[in-house]
């Protein structure tokens, strides 16, 4: 799931010893795809886990909106931009066989990578803007210094669907870090491969992102980064394997409840914002004073005594400052929250993105079925 045209890894194994790696993640602005993505619906302790010093990458925060990262396929490494999204399943990256639509994005090219496997299977995925096709390829992937062998990916041929977003964009392709179930072809996902590959040390990986336009983030896989986090971090069962899906025991704004019972969730990398269904969502907005411009989505004044809005989940509340769900743009705000119909069976839906992610550091527990939360610590930004 994505709230990104399509939504919305890899060097050589760092130290033998050193199995959790860690890298910086880009960010590319939520102008360059927000309407294609809109359509798309579909009690813990601390780990020792630390990050080494090889396996921090610094890359600066491009607006607070979307994060990519470098990976590498073939021998030798063929780089690679994409989206780490926990909203999706499937490895995909432009094809040098790509018309004209995949624009100027680097392009796969399995000629030159001695260790290409041919699989040949079709590939064809749907997103709200429209679809994207390809076929899949077996190589090898590198991401943040792990080496996962024989992986299976997509070499995308057409990506009209995804129309300027992606042909404009700075993204060459998605990495998804959801379960295999969501998989077009029902291929392993690439941190699954790197778990049953004995790649990391832990079956999880967590994501940092900052809250300042020039900065940096982190996604960590195999382990957490105490530096970036407050206390320990609260784990919730998931609901299902399938997203990252968990319940929302309800939803506040100064006391009052917009909830309407337990909702379904999933907290997804690829979506920039938060995204509710239109009716409560067009409370919340209303609550604030935000006025709905455009296809459920809200300005608002930038009024930082606006109050928070809280998310309660599995009984521990979650709350967002005007400082964390205001998008300045100007002289006026993008409210940080978007209606968005997602019928039966997969909705009603919440979705909880960058902007809850920024608040609080998330871990993604792959092997225990479960996420984690904890506050996160943000330096001071830049002047």
């Amino acid at each position: 799931m994505i709230v990104l045209a399509l939504i919305t890894i890899l060097v050589v194994l760092c130290a033998a010893n050193a199995k959790t790696h860690s890298f910086k993640l880009k960010k590319r602005p939520d102008h360059e795809f927000v309407r294609d993505i809109l359509a798309r619906a579909a009690k813990g302790v601390k780990s020792s886990a630390k990050v080494t010093d090889t396996g921090s990458i610094v890359i600066n925060d491009y607006e607070n909106s979307q994060y990519y990262g470098e990976i590498t396929l073939g021998t030798p490494e063929q780089s690679f931009e994409v989206i780490f999204d926990t909203g999706s399943s499937d490895l995909w990256v432009a094809s040098v066989r790509c018309d004209r639509s995949c624009g100027r994005h680097a392009k796969y090219d399995s000629s030159k990578s001695s260790t290409y496997v041919a699989n040949g299977t079709s590939f064809d995925i749907m997103y709200g803007s429209g679809p994207v096709s390809g076929f899949q390829s077996v190589d090898t992937l590198n991401m943040g210094g792990i080496v996962v062998q024989n992986q299976e990916f997509a070499e995308v041929t057409d990506a009209t669907g995804l129309g300027a977003a992606y042909k404009l964009g700075k993204f060459d392709g998605i990495l998804g870090m959801a379960f295999p179930i969501l998989s077009v072809n029902s291929v392993p996902t690439p941190f699954e491969n790197a778990v049953d590959q004995g790649l990391v040390d832990q079956g999880i990986f967590s994501f940092y992102l900052s809250n300042c336009r020039v900065d940096e983030g982190e996604l960590l896989l195999g382990g957490t980064n105490p530096d970036h986090y407050n206390g320990d971090i609260t784990y919730v069962n998931l609901d299902q394997e399938t997203y990252w899906h968990i319940y929302l025991d309800d939803v506040q704004v100064s006391g009052t409840s917009y909830g309407n019972g337990y909702h379904k969730a999933i907290v997804d990398s690829g979506t920039s914002i938060l995204t509710g269904p239109p009716d409560q969502v067009a409370a919340i907005a209303a609550s604030i004073g935000a006025k709905e411009f455009i296809n459920g989505e809200y300005l608002v004044d930038c009024d930082y005594n606006l109050p928070d809005i809280s998310f309660v989940i599995d009984g521990k509340t979650y709350s967002l400052s005007p400082e964390d769900y205001l998008i300045p743009d100007g002289d006026i705000c993008l409210f940080g929250m978007m209606a968005l119909e997602i019928p039966p069976p997969t909705g009603p839906l919440w979705i909880l993105g960058d902007v809850f992610m920024r608040k609080y550091y998330t871990v993604w527990d792959f092997k225990g079925g479960r996420i984690g939360f904890a506050e996160s610590v943000h330096g001071n930004c830049p002047q």
